[in-house]
């Protein structure tokens, strides 16, 4: 809105032309509650008094009681909203449905986020965690917004590493249908058998090489064998997805594109993007710094495709048949510069084919680290299994449940604790700039003060509990009559307002932790309301109003941390 307002009165200003900018950002509440900061830099570039352009531009902006307008320093602009604004715009919040149609965008797209990944005939480990959470959150928020989105788990369950398995299950003589109760894992183990084999003996190379081009030629008893390898380990992923709240629209791993790779070497050829070097078809591009000696290998030498052909087949893919406008990518930040060649590839080879080319975008994230700085592992150097570590959070969080609440049912007392420790795990990885590495610590994770999960949870079990006071339903209370007065209500009510921008900038940037931080301040302004106004006093319409400020907390809280896929509990 205050956008709309800047530009209009510098349209009014015969020497302002179009190249001012607002630059409208959340103010200092000291000062007001938006503030423009484009004078500076225009004036600046144009050689002007920046106070001066300033004084002009507000003496261009109509009066209103819904605002206040002033200016700060040398030029910065600030905007301060008025209580009956403030009002205005939370009954326009309306309830919780209301509320989600509010955030949702003009020209909605259809995206594909590829996240999670995990290879088969392996378990799923820490590693997982970070690209399978920050996927979903990242689906649920443009979801939030009216987008179309497609789920796709792109699974490792093609290449050199299932001759190795099938050379491991013939020689051990094994037969799949009898394995355990964790038959991933025996996978596993069978693998790395036939990894020492292999590297031990020639001869066990030469057969495991032969049963992969016995797979890949459509081998009958290998086609079987690596479907019920592929099913089972499925099976094992889909037990971390429930218990994580996490679903997947497809599961095209690299063998749904096994067929397709082809294609993509004659097209690249016949458009002269790609190279033959060294035996191997590769990619330059000697318009960038790094890559223009760095190859893009789209075949090996030995004739065998790798992750950037069945990558390049899955971006053509999505887009002819999905219609995709936008393709996100959520992994590991090592990867970035096979991404960086890859959308580069894909872009000038969709202009040469004329194709609609899909915004392509690659969501990278860092290392989670122990208590010693090192990349988390067990006492004896393995990854930590991702169903460990969820199932010591559940673990570690009935305890406290049972300590606070020792007359729960047993029942109650799992449901409480697996709510809260997944939030937990979640929220402390949620809440971090994904771009960085950080400490896991369960001490931090699991506290009830601090920017937590068990912290925002609380708040909302705090909520529901005032209005079980006043047997009230969030629904069912009344609109406010009067606006907010007291600095905590006006405080509350402003941050609130906020939820909107909080959402647009977590979008723009496809970082979590901004809506992370949002929902913590707004949490703790509710704390500090909650604990410097009473909500249940005489004064009807006082109380209405506190109330109804609890309404609209509760409700951008449980938006929120169901972005994030955190559930809440309405008692703790």
């Amino acid at each position: 809105m205050f956008e709309k307002v800047m530009v209009e009165a510098s349209e009014k200003l015969d020497f302002v032309d179009n190249s001012f900018e607002p630059q409208l950002r959340i103010a200092d509440q000291r000062f007001g509650d938006f503030q423009a900061n484009g004078v500076l830099p225009f004036a600046k570039r144009k050689g002007l008094n920046p106070r001066e352009v300033a004084q002009s531009l507000v003496a261009m902006i109509p009066q209103s009681d819904s605002w206040e307008t002033s200016i700060a320093g040398p030029g910065f602009i600030n905007f301060k909203l008025a209580p009956d604004f403030l009002l205005n715009w939370l009954l326009k919040l309306g309830d919780s449905e209301t509320a989600k149609r509010l955030l949702l965008c003009d020209s909605p797209k259809k995206i594909t986020l590829d996240y999670s990944g995990p290879n088969t005939a392996k378990q799923m480990h820490v590693g997982h965690i970070r690209s399978t959470i920050i996927g979903e959150s990242i689906a649920r928020l443009l979801e939030l917004q009216g987008h179309a989105v497609t789920r796709d788990n792109h699974l490792g369950d093609w290449g050199t590493q299932f001759g190795i398995l099938l050379y491991a299950i013939k020689r051990s003589n094994v037969s799949l249908d009898q394995l355990g109760n964790e038959p991933v894992a025996e996978l596993e183990d069978l693998y790395r058998k036939g990894n020492t084999w292999v590297r031990e003996n020639e001869q066990a190379m030469d057969e495991a090489r032969s049963e992969l081009v016995k797979l890949q030629n459509g081998d009958s008893e290998n086609q079987i064998l690596w479907q019920k390898i592929r099913d089972l380990s499925l099976h094992s992923f889909e037990k971390v997805y429930e218990l994580l709240g996490v679903r997947f629209d497809y599961s095209h791993g690299e063998s749904f594109y096994r067929d397709q790779v082809d294609n993509i070497y004659t097209s690249l050829q016949e458009n002269k993007i790609c190279v033959e070097d060294q035996g191997a078809l590769v990619v330059f591009h000697p318009e960038h710094k790094r890559f223009a000696k760095q190859p893009f290998i789209i075949r090996k030498s030995d004739g065998a495709s790798n992750y950037a052909t069945t990558d390049l087949a899955t971006i053509a893919f999505r887009t002819n048949e999905w219609k995709s406008q936008h393709i996100i990518y959520v992994t590991d930040g090592r990867q970035r510069d096979h991404f960086e060649q890859l959308f580069l590839t894909t872009r000038k080879w969709f202009e040469l084919e004329s194709l609609e080319i899909p915004v392509l975008s690659h969501v990278w994230f860092g290392t989670i680290l122990g208590e010693d700085n090192k990349a988390i592992k067990t006492r004896d150097g393995q990854p930590v299994k991702l169903m460990d570590l969820l199932n010591e959070a559940i673990e570690r969080s009935k305890k406290i449940v049972q300590e606070k609440n020792p007359d729960l049912s047993e029942e109650e007392i799992k449901r409480r604790a697996r709510i809260i420790g997944l939030g937990a795990v979640r929220y402390a990885d949620l809440s971090q700039d994904r771009t960085l590495d950080y400490v896991f610590s369960w001490d931090k994770l699991l506290a009830l003060q601090g920017n937590t999960a068990p912290y925002l949870q609380y708040a909302v079990a705090r909520i529901h509990s005032i209005l079980r006071k006043l047997h009230q339903k969030s629904s069912a209370v009344r609109n406010a009559e009067i606006a907010p007065q007291t600095d905590a209500e006006i405080s509350l009510a402003r941050k609130i307002l906020f939820f909107p921008l909080a959402i647009e900038q977590t979008t723009k940037e496809l970082k979590p932790h901004t809506l992370c931080v949002y929902l913590y301040e707004l949490a703790t302004e509710f704390s500090s309301f909650y604990n410097q106004e009473k909500v249940m006093v005489e004064d009807q319409k006082v109380q209405d109003l506190r109330l109804f400020l609890c309404a609209k907390t509760l409700i951008i809280l449980e938006i929120g941390l169901n972005v994030l896929g955190i559930q809440i509990l309405e008692e703790m």
